[in-house]
């Protein structure tokens, strides 16, 4: 049963990108208007049915917060589209006198979508890849699939009413591992939109495919002793509790600077925190972690009091979140992990220095270059902290968990956090419709490029009338190299050779022949017209055709020393003929 439903899901996925593949022709047709026109009617769709299918999507998965649900598939239908609506994403982007940009689709987005947050990452999805001019074809978390099938029907409906082609969104149904690989190794799949753990981000990654992937968020947070500390508790517990902390940009670990660690403390329980004991903690541990040191997916999403029921804690019934001090970080202290639940480690020290120290021992454990927060009134203090930080977003006096998707930040509002090369990614960016375009740019020459200039040399040897430049071919220099030589006195010389114009009178005149056997080059009877007005001749050492089409157009007369290799028989050499080859 098992592999026919593998099977299945693979043939699914081969028609699935076939089809959109065929699509996205004609999308890549649309003008702005038309696609600005069906991204309003799916972002309208969405909207209108962001509360069903939040709790769609609790129902099915377990996790989190129907309301919160829907306030994520707000967040992707209204604020996103808000934030890229006006964007130019066909023909012409940007232009200014030196360059002119240009937008080009991709093709067939493959796209995954986590259980975690499965209708607002398929609204968000779905969104940016048509904005984009692209099909996309989604692949479901196996626990998620009629939620994200639901999402699909209902924005795929309101944008092939304005036009679409019904092919250019698609969703699997059968969802399986080798289905999901088969989608994103088609070889008709442009690219990659990878949401999900570590170990399917890495399949990704390898499929030989560009990829955008994304890494766990353990985020850790510091308190400074300068921050207001009650609203930096209410932040901070805002955003761990928001939909119990499944979104990976949650807050998983409070660092608290010693002089207001008290004051932390308080301020969290009389929040909705809860203090675990030392005993306590080592309960919940063993309920966080499995054996093998991986978070255990029975906690994920669910409320506090359901954990600590799972541990065998007994709690407030109004608690919102477990507190937990931590000795340390690492796998000996399974708490220090990112757990995607109302649970936080604690942890005390003193200092801002010694604060971002933790913090960075924290991202190590995995959540290097997602997120870290900090809560401060010192400005230069953040800026200091931030630029220790091996994270792509340090949000500062806000939650992370909204921060950091430019929910209460000045980020761009997105679903796809990007982790730069600390966590394995090919970006930084939170994802938007600029990363699912490829950008050709038409530039412009600003500035000249020096070059030598040919001046033409008439068949006496005299230089042409002044004209526009002319370029001469192979031939015509070795033609023109040639005569100066014939008609030049050639004499040997290592160093700088002096003629006289009363020498010039008396020797006789010579010519270049090739060298034999390795030895110096010969001379022979030629010419000895071109003495310069001054009595003398300046003997000048040609090594390469640069000199020579300088000498041609400053007028300079050519001679040749012992060690030239330009004569009438060189270029016939094979060492010589690289001379001439670069015309």
């Amino acid at each position: 049963m098992s592999v026919h439903k593998d099977l299945k899901s693979v043939q699914e996925a081969r028609d699935l990108v076939e089809a959109a593949h065929q699509a996205q022709k004609r999308v890549a047709s649309f003008d702005q208007a038309t696609i600005d026109r069906i991204c309003e009617a799916m972002a309208r769709a969405a909207l209108r049915e962001a509360a069903r299918l939040g709790e769609m999507a609790s129902a099915e998965t377990g996790y989190g917060i129907p309301a919160d649900k829907r306030e994520k598939n707000r967040f992707a239908a209204e604020d996103v589209w808000n934030y890229f609506r006006n964007m130019r994403t066909v023909g012409v982007i940007r232009e200014t006198d030196a360059i002119i940009e240009v937008a080009s689709p991709r093709g067939v987005i493959a796209a995954i979508i986590p259980s975690t947050n499965p209708t607002s990452t398929a609204i968000f999805k779905c969104l940016i890849a048509i904005k984009s001019r692209n099909a996309v074809v989604l692949s479901p978390h196996p626990s998620a699939v009629n939620c994200i099938n639901e999402t699909v029907r209902i924005v795929r409906e309101a944008a092939v009413k304005e036009g679409l082609p019904p092919e250019a969104i698609g969703c699997m149904t059968t969802a399986t591992i080798e289905g999901t690989e088969a989608l994103m190794k088609h070889k008709l799949t442009a690219l990659i939109l990878a949401t999900g753990g570590i170990g399917l981000v890495r399949a990704a990654y390898s499929s030989g495919k560009p990829a955008f992937g994304v890494g766990p968020g353990n985020v850790p947070v510091f308190v400074d002793r300068t921050a207001d500390v009650p609203t930096a508790v209410q932040n901070i517990l805002t955003g761990k509790c928001f939909d119990n902390g499944t979104i990976c940009s949650s807050e998983q670990a409070v660092v608290a600077d010693a002089p207001v660690a008290r004051e932390v403390r308080e301020q969290l329980a009389l929040q909705g925190a809860h203090f675990l004991t030392a005993d306590e903690a080592d309960k919940l541990a063993r309920v966080v972690a499995t054996p093998q040191r991986t978070l255990n997916p029975a906690i994920v999403g669910k409320p506090a009091r359901v954990i600590a029921e799972m541990a065998g804690l007994s709690v407030p019934p109004e608690t919102r979140c477990l507190v937990a001090e931590v000795g340390g970080v690492g796998r000996d202290y399974p708490l220090s992990m990112e757990k995607l639940s109302p649970i936080l480690a604690f942890y005390v020290v003193d200092g801002v220095e010694r604060g971002a120290q933790l913090c960075y021992e924290i991202l190590s454990f995995g959540g290097m270059g997602h997120t870290v927060g900090i809560h401060t009134r010192s400005r230069e203090t953040a800026k200091r902290f931030g630029m220790e930080m091996p994270a792509s977003r340090i949000i500062v006096n806000s939650p992370t968990t909204h921060g950091a998707i430019g929910f209460s930040t000045a980020l761009p509002p997105s679903m796809t956090l990007g982790c730069g090369s600390w966590g394995g990614n090919v970006t930084s960016d939170n994802i938007s419709p600029l990363h699912l375009m490829d950008i050709k740019r038409i530039a412009f020459g600003i500035r000249p490029v020096g070059s030598a200039r040919v001046v033409p040399v008439s068949a006496e040897g005299q230089t042409a009338p002044a004209g526009p430049a002319t370029t001469l071919d192979r031939e015509q220099i070795a033609a023109i190299v040639d005569r100066f030589l014939a008609r030049r006195r050639v004499e040997r010389s290592t160093d700088e050779v002096t003629t006289t114009t009363e020498q010039l009178k008396t020797e006789p005149p010579a010519s270049v022949a090739p060298p034999r056997n390795g030895g110096e080059a010969q001379t022979a009877p030629s010419d000895a017209s071109g003495a310069a007005s001054n009595g003398t001749r300046r003997a000048v050492e040609f090594v390469c055709e640069e000199d020579v089409r300088r000498a041609i157009e400053r007028g300079e007369k050519i001679y040749v020393n012992a060690r030239t290799i330009i004569t009438p028989a060189a270029r016939d050499m094979g060492e010589a003929a690289e001379v001439f080859a670069k015309i």
